[in-house]
């Protein structure tokens, strides 16, 4: 299985850290050249590879993490998403979608691919710590209309070190955990421990 993040702003280096606290390669890539940003991957630690956008949508399962507005832009690297799995960690900040979850126009622009809503609802400066806190494991949730793929980020996430809450789909599931226009999710910034 392999793992990219597209965008490496403070979500982006965010989850890039969670990669490297446990040894597991992910590509890295923004809209600029690799070698622009490769001295801050290389930063983060050896498993975070710089690599162009177009090398990094080859990945299995991909992390968006760029502003909501430039996900349009990032679905065009491919032509179908067919067989890939992304993980929309955008909010829409300031946007108004008429009442639908903003992961559903998400899904919307990565034809062919899976969505998960997942990793968006903590603030940077919670999201970078260490999961394991206070003698549980930070929770994080997700949301798909696809039960395999949650199911399969459900694992990533445990394999990160976070307790997975799985919400159900992107219309119910989706709405609790997303920030947008007036719209503000019921689980949208709590930080939540999940004890064994």
């Amino acid at each position: 299985m392999s793992y990219a993040i597209i965008g490496f702003g403070t979500i982006g280096k965010t989850l890039a850290k969670a990669f490297a606290r446990k040894g597991i390669e992910v590509s890295v890539a923004t809209t600029r050249d690799p070698e622009s940003f490769a001295s801050e991957a290389a930063a983060i630690g050896p498993t975070i590879i710089p690599k162009t956008l177009a090398e990094a949508v080859k990945a299995d399962i991909i992390f968006l993490a760029v502003r909501f507005e430039s996900h349009p832009d990032v679905a065009r690297a491919l032509p179908t998403w067919q067989g890939k799995t992304i993980v929309d960690v955008t909010n829409a900040y300031g946007v108004d979608l008429g009442g639908q979850p903003s992961a559903k126009i998400v899904e919307q622009a990565f034809t062919g691919g899976k969505l998960v809503k997942g990793f968006n609802h903590l603030v940077a400066g919670v999201l970078e710590q260490d999961p394991p806190t206070r003698g549980g494991r930070r929770v994080v949730f997700l949301a798909s209309d696809d039960d395999a793929a949650a199911a399969e980020i459900g694992a990533l996430a445990k394999d990160l070190g976070f307790a997975p809450i799985e919400l159900g789909g992107l219309s119910e599931g989706g709405l609790l955990v997303q920030a947008h226009g007036n719209s503000w999710g019921r689980l949208i910034f709590k930080d939540l421990v999940k004890f064994d």
